[in-house]
């Protein structure tokens, strides 16, 4: 077996759990009548050219998600005949106001070794920041009650 370099992302990406999340719609790659996935990457195994090379934390595409914002997302899909399905897979960058940037797509069989090197690239970027200074204390204070905090206005 080779070796497997795994990536230290810890310096660069805060653990899922202590980033912001922002609600996006996860696109449907394909026809829904074949295999779809995503998955929020967290880490990639270069020692390997398949989808296992992925890792992290899979999401339901076709709806609303909440996702970390600065994460990268892989959403892979099927088209064609069920006889003879075509893949294609596109890698997305979720960003801080809630939108997704595409930051590479590929079809057919080699598309998991043809994306690897732009998810390692995403990854290595730092993660984008949402900017809340247009956002009203009121929308802030209520998604922090919606989350369990107390929200008390300042004196």
């Amino acid at each position: 077996m080779g070796m497997c370099r795994m990536r230290d992302h810890s310096r660069t990406l805060a653990p899922m759990t202590d980033r912001i999340t922002v609600a996006v719609e996860v696109p449907l790659v394909g026809d829904e009548r074949h295999k779809n996935w995503a998955k929020v990457v967290e880490a990639v195994d270069s020692s390997r050219s398949s989808g296992w090379a992925f890792e992290g934390p899979f999401v339901a595409p076709g709806g609303i998600q909440d996702v970390p914002a600065g994460s990268v997302l892989l959403v892979y899909g099927e088209r064609g005949s069920r006889a003879n399905p075509q893949p294609q897979a596109r890698v997305y960058r979720i960003n801080g106001d809630a939108t997704l940037s595409l930051e590479g797509e590929a079809k057919g069989r080699a598309w998991a070794r043809t994306l690897r090197d732009v998810v390692e690239r995403c990854l290595d970027l730092e993660p984008t920041v949402a900017d809340l200074s247009g956002v009203s204390d009121e929308t802030l204070a209520a998604e922090l009650m919606s989350r369990g905090w107390t929200v008390e206005p300042p004196r």
